[in-house]
C-alpha cells in the first residue's frame, strides 16, 4: 500500500475515521476547514518574527529545569546525533514565562490548539480498535487535563545564506516526544516524513492548514497501534537560502502522572527522552 498522508476536512462526517487511518498508515494527517482562524495565525507569525530578529530574546534565556522560555541557535540536538540543529526556538508553558514584547495572539492560539488537540485525541480515543483502546490507562483527552506540560514551540530556521552549516540541517531527523503533535503549517516548505521503506517524502500543506503526527507517547501507550513517525527539516535550496522559515507547533502532553504502560509513565518518558536529545543533564 502506498504511503499517503490523508487530507481531512475537520467539518466532514467520516473525518474521525479518516484521520484514525491515515495516523496509522503514515503516523501524519494533515487537517484542513479547522476553527482556527487564518489571521489569528498570521499575527502570531508576525509577532514572533518581529521576537526573533530584536536584542529583546536574550532576556528570556531558558531555565535548564524548568525548560522554559528562548533557546538560542543551534541548543538543541536529535537522539543519536551529535550535530546541533539549525534553530532557535521559545518555549511557552502554561506557567512559563510570556514576552511582554508578544501580543494576546498567542495566547489565544495556545488555547484554540489545546481545544482542537482534545477534540482529535477524542477522535482517536474512540474510532481506536477495542484491543487498542483497552490499552488508554484513562480516555486520551483526559490524560492531558491539568497538565502543565502541553508545550507551544515557537521555531525559528534563520536564513542560511551567509552560514556554513557544517553538514547539519533545519530538524535532523527524529520522532516527536508527546502525544500528538500540532503542527500551523510553517512559512517555508522544508518539513519531511520518512516511509515504511526508509524513503523520505514531502508534507505539502497550504497556509492555514493543521499537520498532526503521532508521538512517541501515543505510540508507547497504543503498544505500537500508531506509529510515531520519523521526520525532519531540510535546508532550503541555494536560491531560497536568504529566507526564514518560521514554525509553531503545540506539543500535547500528559500529565506527569499518566501511565503510559508497564515500563514508563508520562513523566519517567519525558525525562529520559530530555535527556537524550541534550536539553537536560
Amino acid at each position: 500500500m502506498a504511503f499517503k498522508i490523508k487530507t481531512i476536512d475537520f467539518l466532514s462526517d467520516d473525518a474521525p475515521k479518516q484521520f484514525i487511518h491515515s495516523l496509522k498508515d503514515t503516523g501524519f494527517a494533515i487537517i484542513k476547514n479547522h476553527p482556527l482562524d487564518k489571521n489569528l495565525i498570521e499575527d502570531v507569525y508576525q509577532d514572533w518574527e518581529k521576537f526573533f530578529d530584536s536584542s529583546a530574546k536574550h532576556n528570556y534565556l531558558f531555565h535548564k529545569d524548568k525548560q522554559d522560555g528562548y533557546f538560542p541557535f543551534q541548543s538543541e540536538n536529535a537522539r543519536g546525533y551529535s550535530s546541533k540543529d539549525l534553530k532557535e526556538f521559545y518555549h511557552i508553558y502554561p506557567w512559563g514565562r510570556y514576552p511582554s514584547e508578544i501580543g494576546d495572539s498567542t495566547q489565544l492560539l495556545y488555547d484554540f490548539l489545546l481545544q482542537i488537540g482534545e477534540e482529535l485525541l477524542d477522535w482517536i480515543n474512540d474510532n481506536s480498535p477495542g484491543h487498542v483502546s483497552k490499552n488508554f490507562t484513562v480516555p486520551l483527552s483526559e490524560m492531558f487535563e491539568d497538565s502543565e506540560e502541553n508545550l507551544l514551540r515557537i521555531i525559528n530556521y534563520p536564513p542560511l545564506k551567509d552560514i556554513n552549516t557544517h553538514g547539519a540541517i533545519r530538524a535532523q531527523e527524529h520522532e516527536d516526544i508527546n502525544l500528538i503533535t500540532i503542527l500551523v503549517a510553517s512559512t517555508q516548505p522544508g518539513l519531511q516524513v520518512k516511509d515504511t521503506r526508509g524513503k523520505w517524502i514531502n508534507v505539502k500543506s497550504n497556509p492555514g492548514q493543521l499537520i498532526i503526527n503521532t508521538g512517541d507517547m501515543l505510540q508507547e501507550c497504543s503498544k505500537g497501534y500508531f506509529p510515531s513517525t520519523v521526520h525532519r527539516v531540510i535546508n532550503p535550496k541555494e536560491e531560497h537560502k536568504h529566507k526564514a522559515r518560521l514554525s509553531m507547533p503545540l506539543f500535547i502532553h500528559p500529565s506527569d502522572s499518566i501511565v503510559l504502560s508497564e515500563k514508563y509513565t508520562a513523566k519517567s518518558y519525558l525525562e529520559e527522552r530530555l535527556k537524550e536529545i541534550g536539553l537536560k543533564v
